[in-house]
């Protein structure tokens, strides 16, 4: 008899040293079907997905696809076995164009040449079958995320996959982008294609999928036809417990202004131009905008990595050149990057190294030699005072969950002592537990006196955590809001401005 599933997994075990990542997970996917794939960060759910894209070989188990028992020892194999995966860490290759990204360790030969001609052609196919707007001939590291996103969808079609598993696949986009998404997904689906999703984002799980399928410290808790759950229900399978609350009681008090910058411009093209913004302490100040609005750049701008060609900042009154990350830090300013995976963490490391490395000069003995015992404890300390789950500081930085890496992210700069820190996206792509726990590290660093400047694309987290927001669109400011009058459509509204009003310029 014929199996109905496309996809079973079953009885899948896999251990790490010092952790059980996985014990004895059963998943099954119907054909033609959205399953979302939910849970904590440090549930599991990648590393299931790995097991799957033959990144990891299992320690027990087995899978099969139509019935049939498959081995899959790397992921060659797997895009041979019609799986493919879209990883939340966009890695396409910058320098070559769009078209050798998709066909990469596959290109269309004449003889011993690529051919150019097919492969152009074959391109632009697969993008109008998929209604996408991207120049295959256009250099992969020019393209927005969401059109690299869009990218690696297409290059998954390509393989003609029967399972695409994407993880994370809407943390980087736009509304309109997302219903973009939804709408190739759902021609996936009515092609027989099975989607496995994995999404923090709960609206959207229950607008897109079909099935749930919840884990919880490298179980299955369950899984539930997505027309049966709602928000409450998926939160308190996946962490456990009731979270009634969303956002912590915010109990800063917003005193005198610390930063002041006037008219900052970038020395970049059709960058961000003549911003200007003030920020208090004890502040927690968000930054909202569509994609394009310039808002990293700004945040970079003020700690050194970009250049202004006019403008003024200035710290408790007095103005401050800004030209590289080391004066930044002389003025007391920390960034957390919106890519941690790629500017953040350096993952070769450890939780120890990635920990303490912005502050070596306070772990050096009298000798100038690095005092790794005082370093560790101190490390420790920190893993300990931010919940951060690792089996030992020892442990490697990669094999963290999303949400700890960010702990450690957030400790390392915390133990510079800053005064202003910039947090770009500082919850992406992690779980709704962890969510919490950075939203009440960040208010009471906000109580504590620091001043913070706050990127988000997600509205209930502006509306939640602001103190006040700042609205950008296409690189200028829009409107700040305060806080507590704030609505979501008046943001939308302000966010929206530069870019509705330049429709009416060329219309």
């Amino acid at each position: 008899m014929q199996s109905p599933y496309l996809l079973e997994m079953n009885g899948i075990s896999k251990a790490f040293p010092g952790v059980q990542a996985l014990s004895e997970v059963t998943l099954k996917v119907k054909p033609g079907t959205v399953h979302a794939l939910m849970g904590e960060n440090g549930a599991g759910k990648s590393t299931l997905m790995k097991c799957l894209f033959g990144m990891y070989r299992p320690d027990a188990g087995t899978i099969h696809i139509e019935g049939t028992p498959v081995d899959i020892p790397n992921s060659r194999v797997a895009l041979e076995k019609g799986i493919s995966m879209i990883h939340q860490e966009l890695n396409p290759v910058p320098y070559r164009p769009v078209m050798e990204n998709i066909w990469l360790g596959r290109f269309p030969m004449k003889g011993l040449l690529i051919d150019e001609k097919r492969m152009y052609a074959d391109t632009k196919a697969l993008f109008q079958d998929l209604n996408l707007d991207i120049e295959p001939r256009a250099l992969a590291g020019t393209l927005s995320v969401s059109k690299i996103q869009s990218m690696e969808i297409a290059k998954a079609v390509s393989f003609h996959s029967k399972v695409i598993v994407m993880d994370e696949p809407t943390s980087s986009l736009t509304g309109k982008e997302v219903e973009q998404l939804f709408t190739i997904i759902n021609e996936l689906r009515s092609r027989g294609v099975s989607i496995i999703y994995i999404s923090h984002k709960m609206e959207e799980i229950l607008t897109i999928s079909d099935e749930v399928t919840i884990m919880r410290d490298g179980c299955v808790v369950g899984t539930w036809d997505a027309a049966d759950l709602t928000t409450d229900l998926i939160i308190t399978r996946m962490v456990g417990r009731d979270l009634s609350e969303r956002f912590p009681e915010r109990l800063n008090v917003p005193g005198e202004v610390i930063l002041q910058a006037e008219g900052l411009t970038s020395n970049q093209p059709n960058s961000f131009r003549d911003v200007s913004f003030n920020l208090r302490k004890g502040e927690v100040l968000g930054i909202s905008g569509l994609v394009g609005a310039q808002r990293t750049e700004l945040m970079e701008s003020l700690f050194g990595l970009r250049g202004l060609a006019s403008g003024t900042i200035s710290i408790h009154g007095r103005k401050v050149k800004i030209n590289s990350p080391a004066a930044a830090k002389r003025h007391n300013i920390a960034l957390l990057t919106e890519e941690r995976r790629v500017t953040g963490i350096f993952p070769v490391l450890s939780v120890y190294e990635n920990t303490i490395i912005a502050s070596l000069g306070r772990y050096q003995n009298r000798l100038g030699l690095l005092d790794e015992k005082k370093g560790r404890e101190e490390a420790k300390q920190q893993t300990q005072k931010f919940r951060t789950k690792t089996p030992s500081v020892n442990t490697l930085i990669r094999n963290l969950s999303g949400g700890n890496q960010q702990k450690v992210l957030l400790a390392r700069w915390l133990l510079t002592d800053p005064e202003i820190l910039l947090l770009d996206e500082p919850t992406r792509g992690i779980d709704v537990g962890a969510k919490f726990e950075i939203y009440t590290i960040i208010t009471e660093l906000a109580r504590q006196g620091k001043s913070i400047i706050m990127i988000s694309s997600e509205m209930p987290e502006l509306l939640g955590m602001s103190d006040r927001i700042m609205v950008m669109s296409e690189g200028r400011l829009t409107g700040i809001v305060d806080g507590a009058e704030a609505t979501e459509q008046h943001i939308m509204r302000l966010a929206a401005q530069q870019r509705m009003a330049g429709q009416e310029d060329h219309g």
